[in-house]
């Protein structure tokens, strides 16, 4: 299904009656084992979680650092967005509209968005996760305001592209490290998806810049000249990048995929993992990307540990993580609705 055909798709199943008929029955022909009736009841747990924890002015935050990051509130607007609401319709539609206000007025004169008195030692982590949700969401809006934002923000990436083809922490083409060259390539995406161009050159050095990163081991690195070990949570992150790219098939994705088989949710490495819902955040939309028998095995497989991962209250919570459940459970609940297929960004 296409893009513009999945939403106005979208639409009429939210205005059918939102969330319950659009899983139950309007994307029944697309997953109807995937969503099983438990992982539906863990979804509506964790989305009521999630959006009694939005703030007045639409933030998301609890931990002192990172109370209203414009990260963690654009991947709660994802999470939202992921459940069938879109802004202004469905039962998540107003929270997932203050979402949009909020990130709006973090953005400055040149585009860049970040939350005042920001206290984070890599904000275009934040800029990255917060250019991705408005771009995801400006399909589904007609807001004037929003298209001049996603604009300048996306105009803001491009600038900051280093020599190397990549990004680092902060809006300046000085450095660059694969984790947040993911970041700004999955912005750059899904602002293609809404017609705001952006050049060939500029993914194809990005493309290249990842690239370099592998490790023979088919992992990889986080930056191209340090001599570090494979990762897991940034090497799922490097073939996501890859794939909504355009790359699609060669040695790379191959090494990359059986890299990443070595952490199949359910093992006990998987729990291990530093950067654990970071990690599977990338590594589902890796599997959904590469289809066939790894999605087949990696759904099921990571479905069940959250399943079992989840707190009474509806939430997930690990103390590895320092971002805060809000982080956590928005990372979690977008890796379970992908079955959904109602992002852009998550076209095959």
């Amino acid at each position: 299904m296409s893009t513009s055909s999945r939403r106005k798709f979208l639409t009429h199943c939210v205005a059918l009656g939102g969330v319950s008929p659009l899983l139950g029955h309007c994307l029944a022909a697309d997953s109807p084992s995937l969503l099983t009736p438990e992982t539906k009841i863990a979804i509506q747990a964790g989305l009521k979680w999630l959006a009694e924890q939005q703030h007045p002015n639409g933030s998301f935050g609890s931990v002192d650092r990172y109370q209203g990051n414009v990260g963690i509130a654009a991947l709660a607007g994802l999470a939202l967005l992921s459940s069938g609401s879109t802004p202004g319709r469905g039962p998540y539609g107003l929270a997932i509209n203050r979402v949009i206000d909020y990130l709006i007025s973090c953005c400055t004169p040149t585009g860049y968005i970040i939350e005042p008195d920001s206290q984070v030692v890599s904000p275009m982590y934040g800029h990255g996760f917060a250019t991705t949700f408005l771009a995801e969401a400006l399909g589904m809006s007609e807001r004037d305001e929003l298209s001049k934002v996603v604009r300048k923000a996306v105009a803001l990436i491009l600038q900051s592209q280093n020599d190397e083809g990549g990004w680092r922490y902060f809006p300046t083409p000085n450095d660059a490290d694969v984790s947040v060259t993911v970041c700004q390539l999955m912005a750059l995406r899904a602002a293609r998806n809404t017609g705001i161009s952006v050049s060939k050159d500029t993914i194809d050095r990005g493309i290249q810049y990842i690239e370099k990163c592998q490790n023979p081991d088919g992992g990889f690195r986080y930056r191209i000249f340090d001599a570090q070990e494979s990762r897991f949570a940034r090497s799922a992150a490097a073939l996501v990048a890859l794939y909504t790219s355009g790359v699609h098939e060669g040695a790379t994705l191959d090494r990359g995929r059986a890299y990443l088989r070595q952490s199949l949710p359910g093992s006990r490495s998987s729990y291990e993992h530093e950067f654990y819902f970071y990690g599977h955040y990338y590594a589902v939309q890796a599997a959904w990307h590469a289809g066939g028998e790894l999605w087949e095995i990696w759904y099921p497989a990571i479905r069940t540990e959250l399943l079992q991962r989840q707190s009474a209250d509806g939430r997930w919570s690990d103390i590895r993580e320092w971002f805060g459940s809000e982080f956590t459970t928005a990372m979690a609940l977008i890796v379970l609705q992908t079955p959904n297929h109602l992002l852009p960004i998550f076209d095959r």
